[in-house]
C-alpha cells in the first residue's frame, strides 16, 4: 500500500491511499499520513477507505509526513561513502538532526539558499516509524516500521564543514526533498533484502548504491535510536547516503540553478525537484 499526503486547492492537506493502477488517490480521515500512522488501526483505516478521489497526474505532493516529531539523519552509513572520503567504518551510528522546515514536496523546486556555494546532494532512503518504540532489539526493531520513502539529504558543505557538528548544514529551509509517499512494509514492490538507490543530475547518474552497503541497516538503526530516545509514529529515520556526493569529486561539483535533481529508491518512488537560486525566487 502506498500513502501520501497531497495539498489542496484551500490551502490545506489531506492523507491518500495511492491506487496507481486507476491513477487516483483516494482521500483518508487524515490531514496527513504523520496524523494517520498516530491513529490505532492505522493500516486497516487506510486500506478501507473510501474517501474523495483526486486524479494522480494532477495532485501536488506534500512531504510525505510533513511535521515528524523527529528527523533523525545518519551519516557515513554505507561503504562506498566511506571510501570516497578515505574514512574506517564507524564503531557506532553517526547521528544529527533536521528539521521539519527543511523537507520539501517530492516535486517542490529546491531553494539553493544564496548564502551557500557548496550545496551537494545525497539520496537516502528514509525509514517511516509506524509504532511507538524503546529500547528496541535488533530482533524486532523491524515492526516499528511503517514504510519507506524517498528523501535527499541535500546538503550545504561549506556550512556543514564550519564546525565538527554537521547540523547547520543540513537543515537549510526548503531543501530536502521527501516522498512522494510511503510504501508500507508489507508491500510487495519492496525487498528490505537490498533496495537500489540512484540520483541523478540533469539525466546524469551521479549516484548508484544498494541498501546492502549499509554499514547499520534499519533494524540496528532503530534498536540503537530508541536506546536513546523513544521513536514515536511519524518519526523519520534518513538512514544514509551511498557514495558518488559531489564534493568529493575531482574537481568538487554542486547544485546550481536550473539543475533537476532526481532521487529514486527501486521498489519506493522517485522525486524530482528543479532546483532554484534563493534571490532568484524573491
Amino acid at each position: 500500500m502506498k500513502l501520501a499526503t497531497i495539498r489542496l486547492g484551500d490551502g490545506s492537506t489531506t492523507a491518500v491511499r495511492i491506487e496507481e493502477g486507476a491513477g487516483e488517490a483516494v482521500e483518508l480521515a487524515a490531514p496527513d499520513v504523520g496524523v494517520l500512522l498516530r491513529q490505532p488501526g492505522w493500516v486497516g483505516m487506510a486500506e478501507g477507505a473510501q474517501g474523495r478521489r483526486h486524479d494522480l497526474a494532477s495532485v501536488s505532493y506534500a512531504p510525505v509526513v510533513p511535521r515528524p516529531g523527529k528527523i533523525i539523519c545518519v551519516g557515513l552509513n554505507y561503504r562506498t561513502h566511506l571510501m570516497e572520503q578515505g574514512m574506517a567504518p564507524p564503531a557506532h551510528p553517526t547521528l544529527f538532526a533536521k528539521y521539519a522546515s527543511a523537507l520539501t514536496g517530492a516535486h517542490d523546486d529546491i531553494v539553493l539558499p544564496r548564502t551557500s556555494q557548496a550545496i551537494d546532494w545525497e539520496v537516502e532512503l528514509a525509514v517511516v516509524i509506524g509504532a511507538t518504540v524503546k529500547g528496541a532489539d535488533v530482533s524486532n526493531a523491524a515492526s516499528a516500521v511503517a514504510g519507506y520513502a524517498v528523501i535527499n539529504d541535500v546538503s550545504m558543505r561549506d556550512w556543514q564543514y564550519r564546525t565538527s557538528q554537521f547540523l547547520q548544514g543540513k537543515t537549510f529551509d526548503a531543501a530536502t526533498p521527501f516522498g512522494p509517499w510511503l510504501v508500507t512494509r508489507d508491500d510487495q514492490t519492496v525487498s528490505e533484502a537490498g533496495m537500489a538507490l540512484y540520483c541523478e543530475v540533469d539525466g546524469e547518474r551521479v549516484q548508484e548504491g544498494s541498501t546492502d552497503d549499509m554499514v547499520f541497516g534499519p533494524a540496528e538503526l532503530i534498536s540503537y535510536i530508541s536506546g536513546a530516545m523513544t521513536l514515536h509514529p511519524g518519526d523519520v529515520i534518513s538512514s544514509g547516503t551511498p557514495g558518488g556526493c559531489g564534493h568529493w569529486r575531482e574537481p568538487p561539483r554542486y547544485l546550481q540553478d536550473g539543475n533537476v535533481l532526481v532521487s529514486k529508491v527501486a521498489g519506493v518512488g522517485e522525486c524530482r525537484n528543479l532546483c532554484r537560486r534563493e534571490d532568484e525566487r524573491n
